[in-house]
């Protein structure tokens, strides 16, 4: 008998992030839909809260459903009782309180915990917690308003609850420093200041947790060097057209590409990557960037801990090179997250 599926999408705060959410969700949906194994479902949640429960994550669909108040939701994901629920939403109302509506529902979902999720969407507090771990982390401190930083540069700057690197700066000398910390201010009210690490290389690690065995996925590096391009910044990862439509520019073959699993610094990367999925707590799978130093030496940059299960998902990505598909990867998480 199929199972039924939800996927959970949108966001209650940033239209931003539920064109996102709404991106990377048709993207899982089409490549995961078999009606042999599945009944899929949507409910989105749009920026003013509202839920709709439309046939597909289609903009017909979307515009035909009736938009409904958590108290008229509730009853029907009740109702529903999905087998398994994929969370879509990756602002941090979505990667929080919403799981936490799931757990609270007992609902089955894919991913890490609102906890978890909680501690991965702050930097400072990530960083802070694989550190205690043993993985190698970058002097840093954190800023609120008004106060002074001291790390000399070179340093990076950035919001420590952002995401998709907006309002990220490198500060190569210390008259870079006003600019860098407005722009991160401007999206958070504390600011991460981190001593650069110097190239190098940049990578980013997945892993995959099933049946209690940690595996180590293909690394995918992305093009930094120290001249043109010393850090990512959002331009990197996020395009958006005239019309508002967005794209997915980290996904080109000239901007990341997967790596040999015999690549030296893959290792090293591993074994970092898999001590922080155990001292964040993670389930089923995480994702984490690393900053590779000139001696090969990888330092823990940020925590993503969430995946769409889309053709153009990172983990999905570093499954496929590794020679897991895409459906096989989405029924093992299924698998694992029925069994939690």
């Amino acid at each position: 008998m199929p199972l039924t599926v939800l996927h959970l999408i949108g966001s209650p705060s940033s239209t931003f992030m539920a064109d996102l959410s709404l991106l990377y969700a048709r993207d899982c949906w089409s490549a995961t839909a078999d009606a042999s194994r599945y009944r899929m479902h949507v409910a989105y949640v749009a920026p003013d809260g509202q839920w709709r429960f439309p046939a597909d994550p289609g903009e017909q669909a979307l515009a035909a459903a009736p938009a409904l108040p958590l108290t008229a939701a509730l009853p029907l994901l009740v109702a529903m009782r999905p087998d398994v629920v994929i969370p879509q939403m990756f602002c941090l109302p979505g990667m929080t309180t919403y799981r936490s509506l799931l757990e609270l529902l007992d609902l089955p979902y894919i991913g890490n915990t609102a906890s978890v999720m909680a501690i991965g969407a702050d930097k400072a507090h990530a960083r802070a917690v694989v550190a205690a771990a043993g993985v190698a982390v970058p002097t840093a401190q954190v800023l609120r308003r008004g106060q002074i930083p001291t790390l000399p540069p070179p340093v990076v700057v950035k919001p420590v609850d952002g995401d998709n690197s907006v309002g990220v700066s490198l500060v190569p000398d210390q008259d870079a420093y006003p600019a860098a910390l407005d722009a991160a201010f401007f999206y958070s009210d504390r600011v991460l200041v981190e001593t650069y690490i110097e190239l190098g290389r940049e990578v980013r690690c997945g892993v995959l947790e099933i049946d209690g065995e940690l595996i180590g996925l293909p690394l995918e590096e992305y093009a930094v060097d120290a001249i043109s391009k010393p850090i990512r910044d959002h331009s990197d990862k996020i395009s958006q057209d005239e019309n508002g439509g967005l794209g997915l520019v980290a996904k080109t073959d000239a901007r990341a590409w997967t790596l040999d699993p015999d690549d030296p610094v893959t290792q090293p990367v591993w074994d970092a990557a898999l001590r922080s999925h155990r001292a964040l707590g993670c389930r089923h799978y995480s994702l984490f960037d690393f900053r590779i130093d000139p001696a090969g030496r990888p330092w823990f940059l940020e925590a993503g801990l969430y995946c769409s299960f889309a053709h153009q998902s990172v983990i999905p990505t570093m499954a496929r090179a590794a020679g897991t598909n895409l459906p096989d990867l989405f029924a093992t998480m299924i698998d694992q997250a029925r069994r939690a």
